[in-house]
């Protein structure tokens, strides 16, 4: 007997949103499980969007900008929501408990749609790292009150997840190692680091991702935020999460445990493996993704992450053992420095100084309801205005 699931892509028109589809496709023809995509949530792809709700008969839409046209032709279009609340309200409007809401929108905007999300009992296939930086206390507490699962998307956090299937009790796990790639300057010197250009830090080696993810990737920050998420995922302190460098995203995460074992998932870097995996859990279902091919595996390297380079780890431990706000405001911080290097305001070597300038600047504080996070959010923002606008940061 089939399962069917109702299913809302958050960031539909993104990597992630546009794997989820195809993932829901092959699972409709090679296993048993069917999803109903009800509603679909993008930025300013309208055009895109529509084409997804025609190819998948969504109920309802949702696009953040305002100002994108919608296609003009006679075809019938199903509801739409538009606005900086638009995900929200689709989720407020048709999500009900059972739900599977895939969370892909990028930044902080996608945290107040996955909590009304969790507060309608849906499960969470996470993929916006921010919802867990930023939000971290209030979403896993949240998501406990509600009995609803998170799922993580993001593939160091499925790995984690997948060798932690057997049952291990977290006293049992030593630590845990994220992977990373080391992205386009794991071997750039941080003189050329320092003055990369835009198209310098968009040539990631091994992962397509969008253009925020792909400079976070760059600059290491992606990792910080993964760490920042994994300490809320997995209920970790900072001293029990570490990440060390891949170049060939094969292993994609790690657990080593108290007697010494370790324990690792290894697979192609293809995301629709975690998205699949995030869609059937707990069960497994026939791959979507790309098989690895052993016979033509040569050598897996491993090296330690050079700090001086990227320092945007060590501002993660520094982050979860502050605690409170100090997640939103590092992610904030980020969110704003990032659109500065890519409007050309400031080198990309700047970004980690900006972060951690923002985090000795703005005293971490509790952060009882989402009111707090964004005020944390916009303080960092603020921070970082300020700053471009002084003396040192004038072009």
């Amino acid at each position: 007997m089939s399962i069917r699931r109702r299913l809302f892509i958050l960031g539909s028109t993104g990597s992630i949103g546009e794997n989820t589809i195809i993932v829901a496709n092959h699972l409709a023809t090679h296993a048993e499980v069917e999803f109903d995509i009800v509603g679909l949530a993008a930025g300013t792809n309208a055009t895109r969007l529509v084409q997804q709700a025609r190819e998948t008969n969504a109920t309802a839409i949702a696009l953040a900008d305002e100002t994108c046209s919608l296609p003009s032709d006679s075809k019938p279009l199903p509801q739409i929501f538009r606005g900086r609340n638009a995900a929200l309200e689709l989720i407020k409007t048709h999500a009900r408990h059972g739900d599977l809401v895939m969370g892909a929108m990028v930044g902080a905007a996608g945290i107040a749609p996955i909590l009304a999300a969790i507060e309608a009992g849906c499960d969470i296939a996470l993929a916006n790292k921010e919802t867990l930086v930023a939000a971290g206390a209030i979403v896993t507490d949240a998501a406990r009150r509600a009995g609803v699962t998170i799922l993580p998307v993001d593939s160091e956090h499925s790995a984690i997840l997948q060798c932690l299937r057997s049952g291990e009790r977290n006293t049992e796990v030593e630590r845990i190692v994220l992977t990373a790639s080391g992205g386009p300057f794991r071997r750039a010197t941080r003189e050329t680091m320092e003055c990369a250009t835009l198209a310098d830090a968009l040539k990631h080696p091994t992962w397509s991702m969008g253009q925020k993810v792909t400079i976070d990737s760059a600059s290491m920050m992606n990792k910080a935020l993964e760490m920042i998420e994994a300490h809320w995922l997995f209920d970790l302190s900072a001293e029990r999460i570490d990440v060390i460098i891949h170049p060939q995203s094969i292993v994609h995460s790690f657990v080593e445990f108290v007697d010494g074992s370790v324990i690792a998932q290894l697979s192609p870097p293809d995301m629709k493996l975690p998205i699949q995996f995030a869609m059937t859990y707990p069960a497994r279902a026939p791959r979507s993704a790309t098989p690895l091919d052993w016979k033509n595996m040569r050598g897996l390297e491993f090296e330690p992450v050079d700090h001086e380079r990227f320092p945007a780890v060590q501002l993660a431990w520094r982050a979860i053992r502050a605690g409170g706000s100090a997640g939103a405001i590092l992610n904030g911080a980020n969110e704003a420095a990032v659109e500065a290097f890519v409007a050309g305001r400031i080198r990309f070597g700047e970004i980690s100084t900006l972060v951690a300038g923002a985090l000795d600047a703005i005293a971490p504080t509790p952060v009882p309801d989402l009111a707090a996070v964004f005020q944390a959010d916009a303080h960092a923002r603020e921070w970082i205005a300020k700053r471009l606008t002084s003396a040192a940061y004038v072009r």
